[in-house]
């Protein structure tokens, strides 16, 4: 048996040296959470690749602590804001937490997944349902990029019907590099994938190598001067925008460009960005999200 202990509010100056007073006190782990998720006052702090942001705390926060029954949460907490010199408890509740096998609940979470016609994204403790599919073995972590979030389901569903074996592709904002597998198992050749973030890089090469696929990776400095066949980029309305001109110029006479991460109402004023360069269309929307094309000519 485990005890939690929850700050029901944490002053965005205070959260994260209070999580670090609690872990030096004894507590098995502390996670900060936005006090207003689920709720329209709810704010995002962490974004896909392809967007760069400074704001890394919550105006309101909430504070979720784990310990062994041996301690006290209560006593720990106070010492802490003893700790940090601060006055006042704040609000908080206690509850217990069965222990149980951690690593097969998480995974529990997490099934198969069936995209397009004949793809399946599968966890490595899973089997795929269907081997005579294109499958793509890819476990949760750091990266964006599971198949779960529409996004990727569209981008995945606009490759099975567009790649042709032979293609060149370039993946950028390839996050885990599971647009890059899988156009590579689609008989893409050569494909390359780019990403502002060294920790999605070695995800993606990590994520290629389990799937016997070859794929080069670099940083957007590192790509050398090229066109592509085909360039997808699944990230956002807003660096979308202003690769408009980059990710055009990597697009080949006759070539296609793919893009992903954009809302529905957002639609108009990406391809308005790209009108300058290329004619772009919505090809297909799911869950608000929307995945537009367009031919280099």
């Amino acid at each position: 048996m485990y005890r939690e202990l929850v700050v029901e509010e944490v002053a965005k100056a205070n959260a994260e040296a209070l999580s670090d007073a609690l872990l030096n006190l004894g507590a098995l782990s502390v996670s900060i959470e936005d006090s207003n998720a689920d709720t329209l006052a709810e704010r995002p702090i962490f974004w896909e690749p392809g967007l760069i942001t400074t704001k890394n705390e919550w105006e309101h926060s909430r504070l979720i602590a784990l310990f062994n029954q041996d301690y006290d949460p209560l006593v720990l907490l106070i010492a802490a804001i003893n700790t940090l010199g601060l006055t006042q408890v704040p609000s908080y509740l206690l509850r217990d937490v069965a222990d149980q096998d951690w690593v097969h609940m998480t995974q529990s979470k997490f099934e198969p997944i069936s995209i397009g016609k004949n793809i399946w994204v599968v966890q490595s403790w899973h089997s795929a349902p269907k081997p005579s599919s294109i499958v793509i073995e890819l476990d949760p972590g750091l990266a964006f990029g599971t198949g779960s979030h529409p996004t990727t389901r569209l981008c995945m569903e606009w490759l099975e019907e567009h790649i042709f074996p032979g293609q060149s592709l370039l993946d950028y904002g390839c996050g885990s590099g599971i647009l890059a597998i899988l156009a590579q198992k689609c008989g893409a050749q050569p494909v390359i994938g780019i990403d502002i973030d060294p920790q999605a890089l070695l995800t993606a090469r990590d994520n290629s190598e389990r799937n016997q696929v070859t794929v080069e990776y670099h940083l957007p400095s590192d790509l050398q001067k090229a066109q592509f066949n085909i360039v997808i980029a699944n990230i956002l309305s807003n660096p979308l925008k202003l690769l408009a001109s980059i990710l055009c110029g990597y697009t080949a006479r006759s070539g296609r460009l793919a893009l992903s991460g954009v809302l529905e109402h957002q639609v108009d004023e990406v391809i308005l960005a790209y009108a300058p360069y290329m004619t772009m269309k919505l090809w297909r929307m799911q869950d608000g999200w929307a995945c537009l094309h367009g031919e280099s000519t």
